[in-house]
């Protein structure tokens, strides 16, 4: 039987057959601390994605793991209709018709600090009871492990299933998501045609809720930096020098509130020069996704919204730019006391920006704001972070189209298109460098606690990705090229 003819049903049997299997492997994968901006963690980096590797060539697929200058790369290949082997595969991205999919996801993780908020080490998963029934909950729970997993699940069941899968796949897994993605670009540039396909899936996003599947197809890009005034030579005593000579630490701070105005807009020139407004069927559209403001809210322990004067909390998430200062430190910051004037202080700075803002753009207009302001005898020292694009992917395709099908035949209520606050650097990478578009199918949700104490992945959410990847298979190979 043709692999375009395979029946979904007995996959997603084999799913709720084996699905403590896959949430062991799951926990399996979380126990390693793969945290990519560490260099401390660099060997357990390298651990995580060679499991990975192994898991995949486990399943069936022509798995490697591949060196770069910072964290490997993991890349499978797996060809229905030929060889399993990765030349074949690399000559172009279909085969007698059949769709070649890349799909996406990360293994690295935030750094889980601080340690103390935790209620279980964030390295040891633990499966706990919560109102939407049992989660695990752990440091890359929900980003990207568990998403990542819901992935190669589907891969597993279907081949555990047929022997086969319904059209080509090549998976690339990335090891420096967490850390701006430095390797992301060359690599994809060095290996572009065997990483060509029709359409990259990623899962790394959220669903609207728990019972509504969703796709994203707005994304915020990132300008962040990381920004040191310099002043004194030393450290010097605040009695002796104190009201004496420009304090970093007090400069810094003002220089970082007057990033905005009393109304909250953004003061860095020319930040709003590409923004461009919501249309009309954009603005009916999310209206009738019956957005929650308060609970949005509550979830974060507040009860009023705070952001640019005139713009409702869904267009402050997915549609307006951001500048917020993600961390700042100088000085003395340990316990007790010690007076003293710091020679330096730092802040972290990210932009968050929408579709049509050039990121060089607000990078230099974000220096150009700090240089204008240094203080008499003191100077920047500025590294970047990360500079990625906003994306807008197309909601007319028949890879999306295949993708709501697939989220309808596993969700009792229909998929939404949402947009998101968040960035993920691949999108705009595979559009500019391999020429194709993304499909952001995640499975997180609003409360998931992402890059804070107590991560979690709800095991539904969890079960639901895996069915919701293995009928988005099937639909893929309806897609005619």
């Amino acid at each position: 039987m043709p692999a375009t003819q395979l029946p979904v049903a007995p996959v997603v049997k084999q799913l709720e057959k084996d699905f403590d299997g896959a949430v062991q492997r799951l926990c399996d994968l979380l126990r390693i601390p793969s945290i990519s901006t560490d260099p401390a963690y660099k060997a357990q980096t390298r651990q995580a994605g060679k499991w990975c590797a192994d898991e995949l060539k486990r399943i069936g697929f022509d798995s490697t793991l591949r060196d770069t200058p910072g964290h490997p790369m993991v890349v499978a290949h797996f060809n229905p209709e030929g060889e399993n082997g990765r030349n074949a595969r690399s000559t172009s991205s279909r085969t007698n018709g059949s769709p070649h999919i890349l799909y996406y996801g990360h293994y690295d993780v935030q750094p889980p600090d601080p340690l103390e908020l935790w209620e279980h080490p964030p390295f040891e998963p633990t499966i706990v009871d919560g109102p939407q029934g049992k989660r695990v909950v752990a440091r890359g729970a929900v980003d990207d492990k568990g998403q990542m997993m819901t992935m190669i699940e589907a891969f597993r069941a279907w081949m555990k299933v047929h022997g086969t899968l319904p059209v080509r796949v090549t998976v690339l897994l990335e090891g420096e998501e967490e850390s701006g993605s430095p390797s992301l670009d060359p690599f994809l540039k060095a290996n572009k045609k065997e990483l060509s396909a029709d359409v990259c899936v990623v899962s790394d996003t959220g669903m609207w809720n728990i019972q509504t599947p969703a796709i994203t197809y707005m994304l915020r890009g990132l300008v962040y930096i990381e920004a040191t005034l310099h002043g004194p030579s030393h450290d010097l005593h605040s009695g002796m020098y104190g009201g004496t000579l420009v304090n970093p630490i007090n400069a810094l701070c003002k220089i970082v509130g007057e990033l905005h105005d009393k109304d909250r807009v953004v003061q860095i020139p020319g930040f709003y020069d590409d923004v461009e407004e919501l249309s009309d069927e954009e603005k009916k559209m999310w209206k009738g996704l019956g957005f929650k403001e308060k609970e949005f809210l509550g979830g974060a322990g507040v009860k009023s919204g705070a952001g640019e004067k005139g713009r409702s909390t869904m267009e402050r998430m997915w549609s307006r730019p951001t500048c917020d200062a993600n961390g700042i430190y100088g000085g003395y910051t340990g316990k007790g006391a010690k007076t003293v004037i710091a020679a330096h202080a730092t802040a972290k700075i990210s932009c968050r920006l929408v579709p049509s803002q050039d990121p060089q753009k607000v990078y230099d207009g974000l220096v150009k704001f700090l240089k204008d302001r240094t203080p008499p005898d003191c100077r920047w020292e500025i590294h970047p972070h990360g500079i990625n694009p906003a994306i807008r992917v197309p909601t007319e395709s028949p890879y999306l189209e295949a993708a709501m099908k697939g989220l309808k035949q596993t969700f009792s209520k229909p998929p939404v298109l949402i947009g998101c606050g968040g960035s993920i650097p691949l999108v705009g990478s595979v559009q500019k460098i391999l020429g194709f578009d993304s499909l952001l199918v995640g499975f997180g949700l609003e409360d998931d606690r992402v890059h804070s104490p107590n991560e979690k992945f709800e095991l539904k959410c969890y079960e639901m990705g895996m069915k919701s990847h293995a009928a988005i298979l099937s639909a893929f190979a309806e897609v005619e090229g």
